[in-house]
């Protein structure tokens, strides 16, 4: 191994350890007392693979299930020699997942998309973002909104993300978390928020406008402002989405018990000070 500079060594390893089949060890490795060059070097490749298929099934879960293990694995194993990790940990190993799929279809030139592969790329975009959710900014160290919280008051709490995706792959994600066995369902309209609450993540299905106002939220909007937003992209006036909205105050108090909402008269301190 003398002779080579580190950086070029430590590429030349992730090259060998993700295309196998391109690597020739006897270049930079030697032979040991036990084993040649290329049987240590097949060691550590069979290892990292199984390492990087493993992880990739504890952050999509329900996709791998979709897919059988297999086909799952295969799919991992194109994606990691296209789109290597690029950090030390392998937290972000998915980051680019749901990307390579909907680039790699296999409907792709079709005259008629895969109704499937929508479904695998909505769940594998969705299963990402309950993955990231855990380890994003979080509520933990500000007052959550109550029911005396008004309502100029309210801000969504930073973790609150909000996916539409045209299968309901939430359910199928819980039904695989539950361990179920469902079928891949019919293609059907699915919004769903995402937060994360004392340390935990939880999902819930919202309705569409309801999703467009909380989106409006999180991009910064009070609530006179997502209600206009609402209003203009549904066609309706404002006047009708407000009264709609005050004739409906279970929807809000069940919003702030979920943890949707900070009280930012409160600023940021713990619940418990």
């Amino acid at each position: 191994m003398t002779g080579f500079a580190l950086k070029d060594l430590q590429k030349w390893m992730q090259s060998a350890l993700i295309a196998p089949e391109g690597a020739f060890a006897a270049t930079r490795l030697i032979d040991s007392q036990r084993l040649t060059a290329a049987e240590g070097l097949a060691i550590y490749q069979r290892s990292y693979a199984l390492r990087i298929a493993a992880c990739m099934r504890e952050q999509f879960p329900a996709l791998c299930h979709a897919l059988g293990t297999d086909l799952f694995n295969d799919f991992v194993a194109e994606y990691i020699r296209e789109a290597p990790p690029e950090s030390y940990t392998l937290y972000d190993l998915g980051r680019r997942f749901p990307g390579f799929l909907q680039k790699n279809r296999t409907d792709s030139g079709a005259d008629t998309p895969e109704p499937w592969f929508d479904f695998m790329v909505d769940l594998a975009q969705f299963e990402r973002l309950v993955f990231t959710a855990f380890d994003s900014a979080g509520s933990e160290d500000m007052q959550l909104a109550t029911t005396t919280t008004p309502e100029s008051a309210l801000q969504v709490q930073p973790s609150l993300r909000i996916a539409q995706h045209r299968y309901p792959v939430a359910w199928y994600y819980h039904q695989i978390r539950d361990g179920q066995s469902p079928d891949i369902p019919q293609k059907e309209q699915c919004c769903v928020a995402v937060l994360r609450k004392n340390f935990q993540t939880t999902t819930f299905p919202v309705a569409p406008a309801h999703a467009v106002f909380l989106q409006a939220m999180c991009d910064g909007a009070d609530v006179d402002n997502a209600l206009c937003t609402v209003a203009q992209t549904y066609g309706h006036s404002y006047d009708d989405v407000a009264t709609s909205w005050h004739n409906t105050p279970e929807l809000l108090e069940g919003w702030k018990a979920a943890g949707v909402f900070i009280d930012t008269r409160a600023g940021f301190h713990t619940q418990s000070s």
